[in-house]
């Protein structure tokens, strides 16, 4: 979808923003957590879940703990070695040195293993969640018509599994940290209450600067995030829409769009950049004071002989751990700063497509019921939000093995009542009856090129159906597209079929699966608009053979052949309804004999029963507008119109030049 220029939330305050932060987190994290409506989530999951987080945090103790106990053994190491210098005591206390830096390494490792197990187990359930609620209702279309929601795709790939991995880190690191700072604190406390005071107060003051710094962050990672998005959505446009840019030449356009884009990308980045300068630089002079004031403390004690060496190698260790400790839980404040971000943009994407996949109140909306036939009953059909009258008192029916046609002016919501056929759109008045969609087959202008092998195109979207490869080869030769396995190995082939079939071959890719399907019902929304008029016999066809009962959209006046009704939509929501031959008589030209009717024409390139026709002098075409309807130039036109050539319009339709200096036009024959 196109990307739309997201304004962030306005913020009141720090409070009502953290607040709003935290509503967030309990709506992503609650049903995975606290799951309260039943068939959520499986109870063996939800007890496995809770059992690793306590296992994680069981870990996270045992760790602080082991680290706490060998800052005493490695003490304890110090005086023996410097003070006592007893050989046997040494070796004895180092290995109880060892085995505490052994137990340390394993438990970092299966502490750090564990976190990934949850954030994993967590971002595959989540996915799957939002997902769901993607495809549930057909919110992944109705969400397209919300501008405030951008790149739903990035949201969903790239998006989510940042947050699970994010919010166990953060949660782990501070709970292991915060440990860390207390027990090392205390063990500072026992040595010298001068420095553990003042620990204590510069810990309160440098969380107080984190938060603050950190809000900046937070819009910083907001704004990256939003261009990241554009710049890739931009990219992937270029890619979807390559031929047509190839046609107008617009490479130079494209580029500055992608440039335009990159830059801000850039822009952002080197804010964060500078941010993160500015980071490093408060985390490591923080830090260093740390240790400063810490030897300025200790050195005159040990001078003065109120501690031992030992204490002081301690008390170094603790301050040491507790400003690495320190400098972590700042650093991961900085990351929440990119994780309150994505928060925020899955919160309001997974609120989007609850909303839209409601059915909203207090509005008219048209009410379906399933039968075995096609039929609008005072059917009012507006665009969804309401604003525009598309039809209004609709009432028709189409009965099994019929086919009507929609026609009318283009813009007038003749694919708009397709749409209310598949239940895509449902506001307005009304009784709609149509057969159960899972019997109905569409086959848009544009058919679905799915990705996957040549049998699955084919056997799309029912691709369970067994079918030998010498049925689905007649199946290509009854669509005229016999040659395309000569392009491919074999039935299992899978290559980008958008880019190597044309529109026309891929409609008739999308008719090999209506004669794979046999549907009950088929919806054709101008399915066969890139096709010659001898393709499009040869469908329509088979399709009226398959004894299929059709509704089709289209301009071509050929498609009359192929259908019993023909419904006309009008500019001011009226409509007209009746037989394909009252329709014809209606638009027929009144047609008067001639008032010369030598005319002279070229035998060889015109049929003689079109000598003999009647031809329409009452209105007629000039060469500009016979150049709109043909693909032939001005100049030719008007060659064929001085050789008395008659000319056959896009649409099938034969038209010659009437001479006469009462008309002097080209009419229709």
């Amino acid at each position: 979808m196109q990307t739309q220029v997201v304004q962030a939330k306005p913020s009141t305050n720090a409070f009502s923003d953290f607040i709003q932060f935290w509503q967030d987190i309990r709506a992503i994290a609650g049903p995975y957590w606290y799951p309260t409506k039943p068939g959520e989530r499986a109870f063996s999951d939800v007890i496995r879940a809770w059992g690793m987080l306590i296992l994680l945090i069981l870990l996270i103790f045992a760790l602080v703990a082991a680290t706490t106990y060998n800052s005493f053994i490695h003490r304890y190491l110090i005086d023996v070695i410097i003070q006592e210098k007893d050989y046997s005591k040494f070796t004895y206390t180092i290995s109880f040195y060892a085995v505490g830096l052994v137990l340390i390494t394993l438990l970092v490792g299966f502490t750090k293993f564990i976190r990934k197990q949850i954030s994993l187990d967590w971002y595959q359930w989540l996915d799957n969640h939002i997902l769901n609620k993607y495809l549930n209702n057909r919110a992944y279309y109705k969400i397209n018509f919300k501008a405030d929601i951008d790149n739903p795709d990035q949201r969903l790939s790239q998006e989510i599994e940042p947050i699970t991995s994010s919010a166990i880190s953060f949660s782990a690191t501070l709970l292991e940290k915060a440990l860390e700072m207390v027990t090392f604190l205390i063990v500072v406390w026992s040595i010298s209450q001068q420095i553990a005071v003042a620990l204590l107060i510069y810990t309160i003051i440098g969380n107080f600067i984190a938060v603050y710094l950190n809000q900046e962050l937070i819009k910083i990672n907001q704004a990256e995030l939003e261009s990241k998005a554009d710049y890739s959505y931009c990219l992937t446009h270029v890619r979807n829409h390559a031929e047509s840019i190839a046609f107008f030449q617009g490479e130079k356009q494209e580029l500055n769009i992608i440039q335009r884009r990159f830059s801000i990308l850039i822009k952002n980045i080197k804010e964060k950049i500078n941010w993160e300068r500015n980071q490093a630089i408060f985390n490591r002079g923080y830090r260093a004071t740390i240790e400063f004031l810490t030897l300025l403390v200790l050195a005159p004690l040990f001078i003065r002989g109120d501690i031992d060496f030992g204490q002081i190698g301690q008390a170094t260790t603790a301050c040491y751990f507790f400003a690495g400790a320190l400098e972590e839980l700042i650093a991961e404040f900085g990351v929440s700063g990119g994780f309150s971000s994505y928060v925020q943009r899955l919160s309001d994407f997974s609120d989007a497509l609850e909303a839209v996949a409601k059915q909203p109140e207090n509005v008219g909306t048209i009410k379906t019921i399933e039968e075995n036939y096609f039929a609008f009953e005072n059917v009012t059909l507006q665009t969804p939000n309401y604003e525009q009258v598309i039809v209004e008192n609709l009432s028709l029916t189409v009965q099994p093995g019929e086919g009507l046609l929609i026609v009318g002016p283009s813009g007038r919501g003749k694919s708009s009542m397709l749409r209310a056929i598949a239940g895509l759109w449902n506001a307005g008045t009304g009784r709609l009856v149509r057969p159960p969609l899972k019997e109905v087959l569409f086959l848009p202008q544009r058919p679905y090129i799915i990705l996957g092998t040549l049998r699955e195109q084919l056997l799309y979207p029912k691709t369970n159906r067994q079918l030998t490869d010498a049925e689905l080869k007649e199946v290509l030769q009854q669509v005229n597209l016999q040659n395309l396995l000569s392009r491919v190995e074999s039935f299992e082939t899978e290559v980008p079929w958008e880019n190597i079939l044309s529109l026309g071959e891929q409609q008739r890719l999308a008719f090999a699966r209506l004669l794979v399907t046999n549907p009950r019902f088929t919806i054709l929304d101008e399915a066969t608009s890139a096709l010659d008029l001898k393709n499009e016999g040869n469908l329509y066809q088979q399709l009226q053979e398959t004894k299929t009962t059709f509704i089709s959209v289209g301009h071509r006046e050929s498609l009359f052949n192929y259908h019993q009704w023909v419904l006309e939509l009008s500019q001011d929501s009226s409509w007209q309804l009746m037989t394909v031959q009252d329709y014809r008589n209606q638009k027929t030209i009144v047609t008067t004999p001639s008032t010369n009717p030598q005319i002279k024409i070229d035998d060889s390139s015109q049929d003689k029963s079109l000598i003999q026709a009647e031809i329409s002098t009452v209105e007629g075409l000039s060469h500009k507008e016979m150049n709109e309807l043909t693909y032939y130039s001005i100049t030719t036109i008007r060659s064929k119109a001085n050789k008395g050539e008659p000319i056959t319009n896009r649409d099938g339709i034969i038209y010659r030049y009437d001479k006469d200096s009462k008309v002097l036009k080209w009419v229709r024959v």
